[in-house]
């Protein structure tokens, strides 16, 4: 089965994205705006136990922290995706970072960029278009953190929350 880990912002937060992302995003009725800390991986029944108890071990060390959002930004040339930039802050940084610790399966195959996704699939010409406009207008949202969340994609494609974890628990 795959799975992911990813943090949800406020339904504010959220309201905002797919005021964009019901246009620009075909992925829009497949998963909730979110910030990805760590990549799909594939896990069975048997791993997934293992894992869930390092998830609650990550969690239990981790302060919440600050979700930054001033403007938008683009992954173009490599892909025509426009997204919502958000602030590389220590410890988001660091949270991804031991999520690909030799605990977890799957290496990283990007570099992280904590973002938001607004727009994907777009072609050169609407990439362009929605991304010059958009550039020039700034958000000013800050909001907590205070938990992640492990997913898991069903057949249709759409991802379905497997556990929440929230930080500086114990469970």
């Amino acid at each position: 089965m795959k799975y992911g880990i990813a943090v949800f912002p406020s339904k504010e937060v959220q309201d905002i994205a797919n005021s964009y992302r019901k246009r620009y995003d075909p992925s829009y009725a497949l998963i909730p705006p979110h910030v990805t800390i760590k990549e799909r991986f594939d896990a069975d029944d048997s791993q997934i136990d293992d894992i869930v108890q390092e998830l609650r071990n990550v969690a239990k060390e981790t302060k919440p922290f600050p979700l930054i959002i001033n403007k938008v930004s683009s992954f173009y040339p490599v892909t025509n995706t426009v997204y919502l930039k958000v602030q590389p802050v220590e410890e988001l940084v660091e949270l991804s970072d031991k999520l690909y610790s030799d605990k977890f399966p799957n290496e990283r195959q990007f570099a992280f960029v904590p973002h938001i996704t607004i727009g994907q699939d777009l072609s050169t010409e609407e990439h362009s278009d929605v991304y010059g406009s958009l550039k020039m207008h700034q958000f000013d949202i800050e909001e907590t953190i205070d938990r992640f969340q492990l997913l898991y994609q069903l057949e249709n494609g759409s991802w379905t929350v497997y556990e929440t974890f929230k930080f500086g628990e114990t469970k």
